[in-house]
């Protein structure tokens, strides 16, 4: 599956748009890991716990992007991009979103 964030793929051109995809993603750190991360955000500088949880919350976020866009025909996706929002204060909310379609070589 090709990924791009931009509107074109070079070298390729859009023979069928499907439709708009995403994947959503949920994610708490457990009790032990928040205390750690608010132990350090008193120091300041980077916190690694929220670092590697935000981390792969983007991928698992892309690979069900990648599920949906496929499950609708797609071989590509347009315009990827990324949100996210806090659920309380203990969880992340990430979302991949695109659009899905479906590319051929440029001739």
């Amino acid at each position: 599956m090709l990924i791009v964030t931009t509107e074109n793929v070079a070298n390729h051109r859009v023979v069928r748009t499907l439709g708009q995809c995403f994947g959503i993603v949920v994610r708490s750190r457990g009790l032990g890991g928040n205390i750690v991360a608010g132990l350090r955000s008193i120091v300041g500088g980077e916190i690694p716990e929220y670092t590697r949880l935000l981390e792969d919350a983007r991928r698992h976020a892309i690979d069900r992007l990648v599920e949906n866009a496929t499950a609708m025909g797609a071989n590509a996706i347009v315009m990827m991009r990324f949100d996210s929002a806090e659920i309380g204060q203990t969880m992340s909310e990430i979302v991949a979103y695109g659009t899905a379609v479906v590319v051929e070589p440029a001739h």
